[in-house]
């Protein structure tokens, strides 16, 4: 008859820790400054019980919601929407430099973004006998000459004489145009879903400034408002700021004069932007994710780079 009491006194009972909602908001607050460690001893809750918290809230946990509305539309329509083989562009005697005015015409042709087409102008660049970069030269001449007093005539010539280059972009302007007709058809400069989201979250904020910018500290409370549709994580940064980037690349690709967007899209993607220094990275594959994206979206210059990466690092 001992052995039981024995037994419970060798075994006492253990008794869990409750958590009350502040120290639960708490966590979920700190996390997304820091580490699960350094949350534990900010607050002093077990590690377990933090990782728990972190884990059953879903905040950490890329956003769905989120990625619904800055999601471009399907590809639906047929690749061949635009003309599949425009006319070649007429020959213009525009310097009165015959090889000069061959370059101009095979540069318009090669501009089609038409494969077949720039084969053929690469082709003829091949029988022009004059060096092109004599020719680049001769074109600045001429440009310099019919615009005097304007030093910046002259950029026009800036990269006559290299055609692959101009080919390069031109096939890939048109393959832009052709999935921009494929996903939005004839809507492709509407606002879109995310864009009206914008409009709507920052109505009324006044613009100032030279730039005539929205005041930073106004935008992230308007968008934080909206807590169901804030990144939760910094794959979800990325996955809304490559939302801006498509977005805007589509619409230069058919109209580079209506493609700069609107103010409110461009406050969100600069919010979304400062959220990178924000938000810590779950792993090591997803800080190396926001690395490369800052060198290759060419933005490892601008002053909340330094905050980022300190992010990343820890």
């Amino acid at each position: 008859m001992g052995a039981p009491a024995m037994k419970q006194a060798d075994s006492p009972a253990k008794t869990k820790q409750r958590v009350s909602d502040e120290q639960r908001q708490q966590v979920l607050e700190l996390r997304r400054r820091h580490s699960l460690r350094e949350v534990a001893e900010i607050t002093g809750l077990p590690l377990g019980t933090v990782k728990t918290l972190v884990s059953r809230s879903g905040a950490f946990r890329d956003n769905e919601q989120h990625r619904a509305l800055f999601a471009l539309p399907p590809i639906s329509a047929s690749t061949e929407t635009l003309p599949s083989l425009p006319e070649l562009p007429p020959q213009e005697a525009v310097t009165g430099d015959k090889e000069v005015d061959a370059v101009l015409w095979l540069r318009s042709i090669i501009s089609t973004g038409q494969a077949a087409l720039i084969e053929r102008a690469m082709e003829g660049a091949k029988k022009i006998k004059t060096p092109l970069d004599a020719l680049e030269k001769r074109y600045r001449d001429y440009l310099m000459a019919a615009n005097p007093g304007h030093p910046f005539a002259a950029m026009s010539s800036f990269g006559f004489a290299d055609l692959d280059a101009l080919a390069t972009r031109a096939i890939e302007q048109h393959r832009l145009r052709l999935e921009g007709a494929a996903r939005f058809g004839d809507d492709l400069l509407a606002d879109t879903d995310a864009e009206a989201f914008c409009i709507g979250a920052l109505a009324s904020l006044e613009r100032s400034g030279p730039l005539l910018d929205f005041d930073k500290g106004q935008v992230a409370a308007r968008f934080n408002a909206h807590a169901e549709l804030l990144p939760h994580t910094l794959a979800d940064c990325l996955y809304e700021l490559d939302y801006w980037d498509h977005l805007y690349r589509l619409r230069n690709a058919a109209d580079r004069y209506a493609s700069d967007g609107l103010p409110e899209a461009t406050a969100r993607d600069w919010f979304v932007f400062g959220l990178l220094a924000q938000i810590r990275p779950r792993n090591k594959a997803e800080a190396l994710a926001v690395f490369r994206y800052l060198v290759a979206s060419q933005r490892d210059d601008m002053p909340e780079s330094e905050a980022i990466l300190c992010n990343l690092i820890g």
